[in-house]
């Protein structure tokens, strides 16, 4: 049986030996580094499934390692870390971070994400190449006819909640920024745009949520940006 690759980039040795140790509960390989220059280096050598990265290296900054990795590779990455602003959330996850978790970290909690991006992983390695069709829960596009069905009834989308829709769906399970979105959508990042935004995101919610209240497909995060929830 197959065991999922990890990699724990962390220069505190308490925190290493407490990943180490819910990673050997849980029968996962991993190997750690605790600087950039060596996480650099399993990067590329090990093929991790996931990597866990801490932003507050001794030799150089999470964020510009996130910005090297992502050059080559998509290998979803997990941000643990002390800084808990949500211009550094937005930063590590604009660079090409997958999620983010703020120390001190519940155990149980960073399990569930690791599930979700080795799950993500796993999707992407398996999906055929030049799939037209997107299926989540009740939720399906068909990209190729450029139409979206809920319970097989098309939705009536306009093209702005079809884009944003498509967005989301094709990064299902990734926090997408505000500024992403608005850069894939209307190519552009101004903040002037956040009010319309937000608009879209609200009708495009009426239309895929049973109860808008208690959202099934688009999760907000606040302050920081949008995820499409892996049914």
């Amino acid at each position: 049986m197959y065991k999922p690759k990890i990699l724990i980039v962390e220069d505190d040795p308490a925190i290493t030996n407490l990943l180490r140790t819910t990673l050997d509960t849980q029968e996962y390989q991993y190997h750690t580094a605790k600087n950039g220059a060596g996480a650099l280096l399993e990067a590329v050598s090990y093929n991790a499934d996931v990597i866990i990265l801490d932003l507050g290296l001794p030799d150089m900054d999470g964020v510009d390692i996130i910005h090297k990795i992502r050059t080559w590779s998509s290998v979803p990455i997990i941000v643990v870390s002390a800084r808990s602003e949500d211009a550094d959330k937005v930063s590590a996850l604009d660079a090409g971070a997958d999620d983010y978790l703020t120390k001190p970290f519940s155990i149980d909690e960073l399990l569930a994400r690791l599930r979700v991006a080795l799950r993500r992983s796993r999707s992407d390695e398996t999906a055929p190449q030049g799939e037209s069709v997107y299926h989540n829960g009740e939720l399906s596009i068909d990209y190729a006819a450029g139409c979206a069905y809920l319970n097989g009834e098309e939705l009536h989308l306009t093209p702005i909640e079809y884009k944003l829709l498509c967005v989301l769906a094709k990064n299902t399970g990734k926090v997408l920024t505000h500024n992403y979105i608005l850069k894939e959508v209307w190519g552009s990042a101004w903040a002037s745009d956040m009010p319309s935004l937000r608009v879209f995101m609200a009708t495009l919610r009426k239309k895929i949520e049973k109860k808008t209240s208690s959202p099934q497909y688009i999760q907000t995060h606040i302050g920081i940006g949008y995820r499409m929830i892996r049914k």
